[in-house]
C-alpha cells in the first residue's frame, strides 16, 4: 500500500488507508486523490478488463470510474462500505454499462443492416409478383362472358353486394349469383393453369 507523502505522516503516524484517503478526497484534496489513484488504478483496470475483455475499452472505463471517484467522493459513506468496495462497485457499474451499450449498438446496427438489405429486395419481389398476378388476372378476365365480367367487377372492384349488382345491371338476383359463381370458377381454373 502506498503512503501519503512524509509531510502528512510526520510523527510516526500509522499508514494511510484507502478509507482515510477517500475522506481527504471528499474534501477536494488532490494529493490524496493522487495517492488513492496510484493505489487503486491497477485494481480498477483489472476489474474493467475482466468484464470487458477489450484492453482499450477497459482503459476508458477505468479512467471514467476513477473520474467518478474524484467527482463523487463526497457521496462515499464509510459506514456502508469500504473505499475499495465503493470504488470497485463504481467500476463494475461502468463496465457493465459499457457492455450493455456495446450490445445495444451492435443489435441496432444489425437491425438497420438487415432492414436496409431486406426492404429493397422485398419491394422489388412484391412489385414483380403483383404485376405478374395482375397481368394473369386481366388475361383470365378476358375469357369470361361480358355479364360475368361485369358482375364480378361490380362486386369485387366496386364493392357492391349481390342485390346491388342485380339492381345496377337490372337483372334478377339469382341470375347475378349464377353468373358470378360460374365466372369465379372459370377465373380460378384459368389462374391455376397459368401458374
Amino acid at each position: 500500500m502506498r503512503r501519503l507523502p512524509e509531510r502528512e505522516q510526520a510523527g510516526g503516524a500509522p499508514p494511510v488507508t484507502p478509507d482515510d484517503l477517500m475522506r481527504h478526497v471528499a474534501k477536494g484534496d488532490e494529493a490524496a486523490f493522487e495517492s488513492l489513484y496510484d493505489l487503486i488504478a491497477p485494481r480498477v483496470y483489472g476489474l474493467a478488463r475482466r468484464v470487458l475483455r477489450d484492453p482499450a475499452q477497459a482503459e476508458e472505463v477505468a479512467q471514467e470510474a476513477l473520474l467518478d471517484v474524484w467527482r463523487l467522493a463526497a457521496r462515499f459513506d464509510p459506514a456502508r462500505a469500504s473505499a475499495i468496495s465503493w470504488i470497485m462497485t463504481l467500476t463494475h457499474r461502468r463496465a457493465v454499462d459499457r457492455v450493455r451499450s456495446s450490445q445495444s449498438r451492435a443489435e441496432r446496427e444489425t437491425r438497420a443492416a438487415t432492414a436496409a438489405v431486406a426492404i429493397p429486395f422485398d419491394d422489388v419481389t412484391e412489385e414483380t409478383l403483383g404485376r405478374l398476378e395482375r397481368q394473369q388476372l386481366r388475361r383470365c378476365l378476358r375469357t369470361l362472358s361480358e355479364l360475368q365480367r361485369e358482375s364480378i367487377a361490380l362486386a369485387f372492384y366496386g364493392g357492391l353486394t349481390y342485390p346491388q349488382v342485380a339492381a345496377s345491371l337490372d337483372i334478377a338476383l339469382g341470375t347475378v349469383k349464377t353468373r358470378m359463381r360460374d365466372g369465379l370458377i372459370r377465373l380460378r381454373d384459368c389462374l391455376e393453369v397459368s401458374r
